[in-house]
């Protein structure tokens, strides 16, 4: 059966992603998961979390998709720990070092390689198999024969992403974010927190959306250059990513609006269910879909469009002095 992973940036959400169908949520503990620290939970609140999902029928994964540095890991396996002593269904994670030394020390806890993980290829997919990870998310710009070729050729779980941003380098590794604005704080458990570095545990200020000039010394090649941040919804693909066998379809959102949240998450749980109860072989028919689609992505971009907004201001902000 097809997984339908749902975002939860806070525990309301949780509640409205379970209540319309997902299989299973991921939540961000706080400094750890590349979201502004309002949209990721305390460890209470993963733990409170780790209940609402089980009471509802649902699976909870904790991202601590962050680069970390030597000093980091310790108080990661702590809160791991903590986490799977409180019944966590898995870990949603990126820095190798971080995936091999969490296998070693709960090596029945499932380890999923995030987008951040970048995996293109067959070997890639096999090392990170060697260290332990049972799931990757494949790479946005891989083709449906691409998948269909590591499905066949390796073990590993298959997860996509069918409701996000493309980036115009790779999704996950920020390196443009910190360009105006980079302040550093540290957590009372000695985690560095990265104020625009989704990598090191801050967000993301999105200033590859800013209005950029291309020049060529005093020379002004061109007037706008677009960073390609574009939104996709792989709608058309969902049938054929059923059909082939796919483990998980992935919907992205920790920071929109709750009942927008609920609504994305109902979306797609009732398109798979139609699919899967449609007469296999035969036709179907997605034009209603379309124009329900088209509704939510409309209310999505005015959400993510504000947000940016009060991002790029923000991040024009002087860092406070210490």
């Amino acid at each position: 059966m097809i997984e339908l992973l749902a975002p939860a940036g806070n525990l309301p959400m949780v509640e409205a992603v379970v209540a319309n169908g997902a299989n299973a949520i991921y939540v961000g503990p706080r400094g750890w998961s590349r979201r502004r620290d309002r949209y990721e939970l305390t460890d209470e609140d993963v733990r409170e979390a780790i209940a609402m999902a089980h009471a509802g029928g649902a699976k909870l994964r904790a991202a601590i998709n962050t680069n970390m540095q030597s000093h980091e890991i310790p108080p990661m396996l702590r809160k791991m720990e903590r986490f799977v002593t409180w019944g966590v269904d898995g870990a949603i994670m990126t820095d190798i070092g971080a995936m091999a030394e969490v296998h070693r020390r709960f090596p029945a806890l499932p380890i999923h390689a995030s987008i951040g993980a970048n995996i293109l290829n067959n070997e890639d997919v096999g090392f990170y198999r060697s260290i332990g990870v049972s799931q990757v998310v494949a790479d946005t710009k891989l083709t449906l024969r691409e998948l269909a070729s590591r499905k066949e050729q390796i073990d590993v779980g298959i997860e996509i992403l069918i409701h996000a941003n493309y980036c115009y380098t790779y999704l996950g590794k920020c390196w443009m974010s910190p360009y105006h604005r980079l302040e550093r704080t540290t957590d009372p458990s000695g985690k560095d927190q990265f104020k625009g570095s989704p990598n090191r545990g801050g967000l993301d200020y999105r200033v590859c959306l800013e209005s950029w000039e291309l020049y060529s010394g005093a020379t002004r090649w061109e007037d706008r250059v677009a960073l390609k941040n574009d939104a996709f919804f792989l709608l058309e693909d969902i049938p054929h990513l059923i059909d082939l066998g796919v483990h998980c379809l992935k919907v992205q959102g920790r920071e929109y609006p709750v009942p927008l949240v609920g609504e994305m998450v109902r979306f797609y749980r009732d398109l798979i269910d139609g699919y899967l109860a449609h007469p296999k072989g035969q036709p179907f028919d997605l034009t209603p879909w379309r124009d329900t689609l088209a509704r939510i992505e409309a209310e999505r971009n005015v959400a993510r469009s504000e947000g940016t907004r009060l991002l790029l201001i923000e991040a024009r902000q002087p860092v406070p002095a210490t």
